[in-house]
């Protein structure tokens, strides 16, 4: 189970290096805020902005899509979120859904620098 919010929410762009992805079900994370930015102080990125992250924060919640994944697909998930560059690193979270609180995989973001969102997240 995997837990998605930003770009991942989008099935095409995850499907792309996951086809295994299928929907399962909306989510809520407690205790965590959405936030936008860079990994690395001074980066340029494709995205032209700040991309998405999570921070810890009592009382806060993100919304997001809780997606079934294969196994043999956590090595594309992690090469597209940058794991081996230590931009994100993967991070287990207890997500509320309609069929109860379930454990997924997630990611937060390394070294994160606060920026505003990129144009496409605008959009």
């Amino acid at each position: 189970m995997y837990f998605a919010f930003g770009s991942n929410l989008l099935k095409e762009r995850l499907q792309l290096m996951n086809p295994s992805a299928v929907f399962y079900a909306t989510g809520r994370l407690k205790d965590y805020k959405l936030d936008f930015g860079l990994w690395e102080k001074n980066v340029e990125t494709a995205w032209h902005g700040g991309v998405a992250t999570i921070e810890s924060c009592p009382g806060e919640e993100v919304w997001g899509v809780v997606w079934t994944l294969s196994n043999e697909n956590l090595s594309t998930l992690d090469s597209q979120e940058g794991v081996s560059y230590g931009k994100y690193s993967p991070l287990e979270v207890s997500i509320e859904t309609d069929q109860g609180v379930m454990l997924c995989r997630t990611y937060q973001m390394n070294n994160f620098h606060a920026c505003p969102p990129s144009p496409q997240y605008k959009q």
